[in-house]
């Protein structure tokens, strides 16, 4: 390579060529195209690469390249279209990158980049056409000046971190095609109710695509938004999860050109305009998560080349259009958890291209017609509650391609088909919550692909099959069926065979069995009466608080106040399993943590955090109301927290913490932690403080959950050893390291959780590799760059009392920083942390602002 001084092109993309890019590379001296996109490259850029000073193009996306990108690239003077994309590129873009002027394309997107943009970027790239900086970590607000830019076709700046008001020049773009800002943290501007930035945007004529879905905008659309100037040119327009109010603007009709709308997951109101119905390209029109009420439109099939429809989560009622059925172009449609009636049309039993249809949480009934089995497209079924009756058509079993089938909660009787064995794809089947009676058909053997089967609650009667996927089943799949039998571990009774030679087997195995019995009673009530006497002596007083004050709560009033388990009241997710909202007989809402019993030593975490949530209790400490349990089922059941927990609300779209709430957030979490390491005469150690673990209650009061692998200590030890490890990230060194557990390793995580609840990143977060930790960010942002680390939507430096709040956050990092010293005798105990942290909220309260905040 070095010899071809005289070559001008060079494309090698799309090949499987690995290791580094050689360093030869830089004698190409007459080279003006490079081209090793889209192989298996490794390593970093040479900065040699910057003597390549005719380069016109260069071409290294989609490989396995890492680091910065060189300074010396500043040299490629003469460079028009860089393309760095869907690598491993991390650090900020040097600001002598922005010397080369004359760049027409920027592609950047997919890599590990952060820092933000200059103010003065439109400067720097006059003949800019295409900036693709999506899929990174970039920060800061949009520098208005990009507006510009005045040839710019392409701006990607989706999937970062920008925050801030989008620009209201946006309009001077004249050339934009395409615009992606979403998910990102932007906001719209707060003098105006409406997104007053897609008013300017209307003025762009050639846009074709508008992606702005997953961002803070919260407003509604403009009044005078003029949809008609995208009529002939937008295909793209979505604006999903931004918190938008108001009604569906009828003038959004007339892009008639629009192939996809998305405006899902806000907050709209009103009915569906029937003029939607003049879009006739329309291939996806998705307005799920809303609160969109009145009937479905049957204007809607006019869009004849429909592909999707998602109408879920709203309030539609009456019936399904029967048109539906007919746009022979849908292959996915979702009308789940709305208040629809009647039948299902008959005309849906025709359109045997379709591949989804989710109709579940509705009022729908009438029985499945044998015509079903001629969806043989159909993967995935779901008309779970509903009330559907008569029995499920044998004809189901044509339906080769299935591999969801959710029938449940409904109506249905009569026989399980021996045909649904014959559903080969089949992974996910639940017919629970019916009438069905008969045996389970052994043909449900031969399901191979098949991990989730539930056939609760009905009146199945006979043997549960052997084998095939019944293997890998627990109880769960089968209470609920009185008549059921088979081997213990689904919990039903054995089943009988006949015959005096089994008989004369059971009477010895009984005689055997009871002998055994009377031994391990004996030697039980022995170790009872030593263990009591052997912890007496130990003077370890565990009061019983609780004693036989509290109600006792039946497993089967657990499943009706959760509706069986219904995925509806599913509110948390732990790797020790599922946390469900239910309400009680008398009326009470409860929290039911269901562990999973499948889980390594889950019955011991199951007793531990029974034994210490019986002997604590403290207003910052989530309450137990009562427990649930037999030999395969283990619930707690906890007060109801109704506003979720500390995780959800940093990271939520629609929710915010200011500065003074995550103090007190903080504060409320600090005092348990002194009261759990301080409070007793015995000692207890969380070992697992992370945000998803505080909850929040109606008065935003914060309560310190999960106990599962928590540690009783005495006075005399407040050191153990565990091979149980908490979550990483959190971990002091010493507890991941060694497994050794103390008060001092609870400080270490209360700081993380701490630095994490003011900079909104996560210990784990991406940005955090090599040598860079959350902890090191912190420390080295003091004490100049703290605002570098703090969450943008906390601060605006506007703010008439920024440079006070900013000493409060210094204040708090600081303080983290002492939580988390490397040493554990070096860190402070949680009783100083409180009392620092109630001095640092006295002098937040007394900035004038936060007081008429408050009020």
């Amino acid at each position: 390579m070095g010899n071809m001084s005289k070559l001008q092109d060079m494309f090698l993309g799309w090949n499987k060529l690995t290791g580094n890019i050689p360093s030869e590379i830089q004698n190409l001296r007459a080279i003006q195209h490079l081209s090793l996109r889209n192989n298996e490259l490794v390593g970093t850029f040479p900065p040699s690469m910057g003597n390549l000073s005719t380069l016109v193009m260069l071409d290294i996306g989609a490989n396995n390249l890492h680091g910065n990108i060189p300074t010396e690239f500043a040299k490629l003077v003469n460079l028009k279209e860089i393309y760095l994309g869907s690598n491993k590129i991390t650090g900020q873009i040097l600001d002598s990158f922005y010397n080369i002027s004359g760049l027409e394309t920027i592609a950047l997107a997919a890599n590990e980049l952060s820092g933000s943009l200059p103010s003065n970027f439109a400067h720097n790239f006059p003949n800019l056409n295409g900036l693709y900086l999506g899929l990174n970590h970039f920060s800061g607000t949009i520098p208005s000046s990009i507006s510009n830019v005045s040839k710019l076709t392409f701006l990607d700046l989706g999937h970062n971190f920008l925050s801030g008001d989008v620009p209201m020049n946006l309009g001077n773009l004249q050339q934009l095609e395409v615009i992606n800002l979403q998910l990102n943290q932007l906001t719209n501007d707060p003098s105006t109710r409406e997104l007053s930035f897609l008013t300017s945007l209307s003025s762009c004529k050639h846009l074709k695509r508008i992606q702005l879905g997953y961002n803070a905008f919260r407003g509604t659309f403009p009044k005078s938004l003029a949809f008609s100037n995208w009529s002939d040119s937008l295909d793209v327009f979505i604006t999903s999860g931004n918190d938008i109010t108001g009604e569906i603007p009828v003038e959004i009709s007339k892009l008639s050109n629009l192939v996809w709308l998305g405006i899902g997951k806000n907050r709209l109101s009103g009915s569906i305009p029937h003029e939607l119905g003049n879009m006739r390209k329309l291939q996806k029109l998705t307005l799920w998560k809303n609160k969109i009420n009145g009937t479905i439109p049957e204007s809607l099939c006019n869009m004849e080349v429909l592909f999707r429809l998602d109408l879920s989560e709203n309030q539609l009622s009456d019936e399904i259009p029967s048109c539906l059925g007919n746009l022979s172009s849908l292959r996915e449609l979702f009308l789940d958890s709305n208040a629809l009636s009647s039948n299902i049309p008959p005309t849906f039993w025709s359109n045997i291209g379709i591949s989804t249809l989710s109709l579940s949480s509705n009022f729908l009934n009438g029985s499945l017609p044998l015509g079903i089995g001629s969806l043989r497209s159909l993967s995935n079924l779901n008309l779970s509650r509903n009330q559907f009756s008569g029995e499920i058509p044998s004809t189901i079993g044509q339906l080769q391609n299935l591999v969801n089938l959710s029938l449940s909660m409904n109506n249905f009787e009569g026989l399980i088909p021996q045909s649904v064995g014959y559903l080969v794809a089949l992974a996910y089947l639940d017919l629970s919550g019916n009438n069905l009676s008969g045996m389970i058909p052994e043909s449900l053997v031969n399901l191979k692909q098949l991990s989730y089967l539930n056939v609760s609650f009905n009146a199945l009667t006979g043997k549960i099959p052997n084998g095939g996927p019944f293997a890998n089943l627990t109880a769960a799949s089968f209470m609920g069926n009185a008549e059921l039998c088979g081997p213990s571990q689904f919990n039903v009774a054995e089943c009988r065979i006949g015959g005096m030679k089994r008989k004369n087997k059971r009477r010895a195995l009984t005689f055997a069995l009871a002998s055994v019995a009377v031994a391990l009673v004996v030697t039980t009530i022995f170790m009872v009466w030593f263990l009591k006497y052997r912890k007496r002596s130990r003077q370890l007083p565990i009061p019983d608080l609780i004693g036989q004050s509290h109600q006792r709560i039946s497993y089967y009033e657990v499943v009706r106040g959760t509706n069986n388990f219904d995925e509806a009241n599913l509110i948390g997710r732990g790797g020790l399993g599922l946390v469900y909202k239910g309400t009680l007989q008398d009326g009470i809402i409860v929290a039911v943590k269901v562990f999973n019993t499948e889980v390594q030593d889950a019955f011991r975490r199951f007793d531990l955090e029974c034994e210490v949530l019986r002997n604590i209790r403290h207003r910052n400490l989530v309450k137990v109301i009562s427990s649930c349990a037999n030999l395969d089922f283990k619930a707690l059941v906890l007060e109801y927290m109704p506003n979720g927990n500390l995780d959800a609300w940093l990271y939520s779209h629609n929710n915010f913490l200011d500065l003074s709430q995550r103090l007190r957030v903080m504060i409320d979490v600090a005092s348990a932690m002194e009261y759990l390491h301080e409070g007793h005469s015995f000692v207890v150690v969380h070992c697992d403080l992370k945000p998803s673990n505080i909850l929040l209650d109606g008065d935003m009061v914060a309560r310190v959950s999960d106990f599962g692998i928590s540690k009783f200590m005495t006075a005399d030890k407040l050191i153990a050893q565990t091979k149980t490890l908490g979550t990483i990230g959190y971990m002091a060194p010493e507890y991941g390291s060694e497994g050794l557990v103390s008060t001092m390793g609870d400080v270490y995580s209360y700081g993380i959780m701490l630095m994490e609840t003011f900079t909104r990143k996560k210990p784990m977060d991406d940005l955090f590799v090599g040598e860079l930790s959350l902890k090191r960010w912190v420390f080295e942002s003091l004490p100049d760059r703290v605002m570098d680390v703090v969450d943008a939507n906390l601060f605006s430096r506007q703010d008439e009392q920024f440079s006070f709040k900013e000493t409060c956050f210094k204040l708090v990092m600081e303080l983290a920083l002492q939580c988390t010293s490397e040493s554990p005798q070096e860190r402070i105990s949680m009783k100083d942390v409180l009392v620092r942290l109630n001095k640092i909220q006295t002098n937040l309260l007394h900035c004038p602002t936060t007081s008429q905040n408050r009020m």
